[in-house]
């Protein structure tokens, strides 16, 4: 097995191992996935597609608080110029990271860098996640006022780079980047988002870069922990000019009842 950097196991790895081995395999999931079927056909015919809303086999919509046990200079602060952590950076990496001037960024308009999709998800604050149409999730960002759009229709390339890039969502049984859980028979559900398309931006705020050719993938896990809803965010980044192999983070939240907490800042004001 490869020694890939695993970032965001803190406090919370424990209670999700216990919880992940709680939680039901794919038979329930597979019940689960019936719930709400789509009327079946006429005899002989299929029953029509179900949207991505009807497939859902957990619900991810409300808002959700960031909870940072792990990584907290990165994620709370501006860390230290040439600070690099865990990231399994390269040379062209630590080149482009010593050049770093916030000022310059600004006068650039470049301040949404930190923001863009491969690390905004690092960011402390909120998510708002809510079914833009039935086979489309939003994703706000308090950090940032970002929005990210993840339909579950792949749609044709686009040649525009843009700072959320252009994702594709996939409801899956599958067994993935549970290094800290033990692997299962039969997959637990979770929700697939394959991110391109993205500006180039910043892993951390002090200019550790990412670049164009950045392939972000996450799978979203939902879970109860004491009766409050848990999300669990795995990252996997791979990005042939500036990571020597790839980068996988795990970044927790907290359901909150509604959003009275919602503030969104502005980038370059996080």
């Amino acid at each position: 097995m490869s020694s890939m950097p695993i970032r965001g196991t803190g406090w919370m790895v424990m209670s999700v191992l216990s919880l992940a081995l709680a939680m039901p395999g794919g038979d329930a999931f597979a019940q689960n996935r019936n719930r709400g079927s789509a009327p079946a056909g006429a005899p002989g015919q299929p029953a029509p597609p179900r949207s991505a809303r009807e497939a859902a086999p957990f619900d991810l919509t409300g808002y959700w608080v960031s909870v940072v046990t792990e990584d907290w200079l990165e994620r709370m602060t501006m860390p230290p110029k040439n600070f690099i952590g865990s990231l399994p950076v390269n040379d062209a990496a630590r080149k482009a990271a010593a050049s770093f001037d916030l000022a310059a960024d600004k006068a650039a308009g470049q301040e949404c860098r930190p923001h863009g999709a491969a690390a905004n998800i690092r960011s402390p604050g909120r998510l708002h996640i809510t079914w833009q149409n039935d086979d489309t999730l939003q994703i706000d960002f308090s950090a940032g006022t970002q929005t990210r759009t993840i339909p579950f229709k792949p749609a044709a390339p686009g040649a525009e780079l843009t700072w959320q890039g252009q994702s594709v969502g996939s409801w899956n049984e599958t067994v993935h980047l549970r290094q800290f859980a033990a692997p299962a028979k039969t997959g637990r559900p979770a929700l697939r988002v394959i991110t391109k398309q993205m500006k180039p931006g910043y892993l951390q705020k002090n200019g550790m870069p990412y670049s164009e050719q950045a392939v972000m993938t996450e799978f979203f896990d939902r879970f109860e922990l004491n009766g409050t809803p848990w999300i669990v965010v795995t990252t996997q980044i791979d990005d042939p000019q500036y990571l020597r192999e790839p980068l996988i983070w795990s970044t927790q939240f907290r359901k909150e009842p509604d959003g009275s907490k919602w503030r969104p800042t502005a980038c370059g004001e996080t």
